[in-house]
């Protein structure tokens, strides 16, 4: 009886009220009345001609959007639009395989590489979250792949493709937004040891209350950059100026987010911005990002270039290893786990 309710996507489909253990605080609520909606809500930034004449000004965009955003979207970013259709179609297919064959893959061990699990981590949260998600450790491609699902078919084969494919995305972006920091191209590069790359996909059934719980409640994320694919129902919601504001879907484009890393490299001038997941009553949401991040015994701490006598270093440096796990015991809370590594200086 216990395993019929391990998954929301099983528990979802058959419950008229959201359970008690996802109902949230009155003043932890969405109050989704309160959100902004925009279609200008972050930037978008048109990728063609990186390589080329236009990369000055794409810097300067992505410059300007690291500081003042924290968020962009990305289009003319290499990744063809048929893997991306492919990507989410396995996504919500793997989700609507028998429960029996999705809990093969089932772990609540966040320390687990690849694992199918429910909420954030249930081991320490006081509240549920209205997910679902399967966690696939993805760089280097051949430790990981072989322990991936082997459903649906061809998961394995199409999905190293995607990770190979969003991981040349990065690279070009971090050494964009090394220049933009007026730092050397390979030096973010350099700075990740070996480097890591994960992804999850993200499902988020339909909710019967979605006023009373989130998908994933406000928090920030703990990597160094995020690429988000998204379907085309909404359900990102992003911090501005104390507000908010929903980030409407845009067909074949990547949503790039800032994480706490490169806000520690940037030693404050780019922000790792707060947002959330929210949920709905009528459709399923397929949400898949690709988080890129140092290797775990990458030491962290802001560029020596960007430290001076009127900006002195705000963090002290760290291993990503130490990082990551005070980021997944603390669990996800409105705030930023950014503050526990401050410099006694700053």
């Amino acid at each position: 009886m216990a395993a019929a309710n391990l998954m929301l996507t099983d528990l979802a489909s058959v419950v008229k009220q959201v359970p008690t253990n996802y109902i949230r605080t009155v003043s932890d609520r969405p109050n989704l009345s309160d959100v902004q909606t925009s279609d200008a809500s972050i930037p978008l930034i048109d990728l063609q001609g990186l390589h080329g004449p236009n990369r000055s000004d794409i810097i300067h965009q992505i410059r300007q959007a690291c500081e003042e955003d924290g968020f962009f979207q990305v289009k003319n970013h290499g990744v063809p639009e048929k893997m991306v259709i492919n990507m989410l179609r396995l996504a919500r297919e793997f989700f609507h395989l028998p429960e029996s064959e999705r809990l093969k893959h089932y772990s609540d061990d966040p320390s687990k590489a690849n694992r199918l699990s429910t909420s954030f981590n249930v081991r320490t949260e006081k509240f549920a979250n209205w997910r679902d998600f399967l966690r696939l450790h993805c760089y280097p491609l051949e430790d990981y792949v072989q322990e991936w699902p082997p459903n649906p078919p061809c998961f394995r084969k199409d999905v190293a493709e995607y990770c190979t494919c969003v991981r040349r995305l990065v690279l070009a972006l971090i050494e964009a937004i090394s220049e933009s920091l007026g730092l050397k191209r390979d030096y973010i590069d350099k700075t990740l040891g070996k480097h890591g790359q994960h992804m999850a996909l993200n499902y988020y059934p339909p909710c019967p209350e979605p006023e009373l719980t989130y998908g994933l409640p406000g928090h920030t994320d703990s990597n160094l950059i995020t690429i988000l694919l998204q379907d085309d129902i909404p359900g990102l919601q992003v911090m501005r100026n104390g507000k908010w504001v929903a980030v409407n879907p845009i067909p074949n484009t990547f949503i790039v987010n800032i994480g706490d890393q490169m806000q520690v490299i940037s030693n404050d001038r780019y922000k790792s911005v707060l947002h959330r997941a929210v949920v709905n009553s009528d459709k399923e949401r397929i949400s898949i990002p690709t988080f890129y991040c140092p290797s775990p015994d990458a030491v962290i701490g802001p560029a020596e270039e960007l430290i001076d006598d009127h900006h002195p270093a705000v963090y002290r440096s760290f291993t990503y290893a130490e990082y990551y796990e005070k980021f997944w015991n603390r669990g996800l809370a409105t705030g930023c786990c950014l503050d526990m590594f401050k410099s006694l200086k700053a």
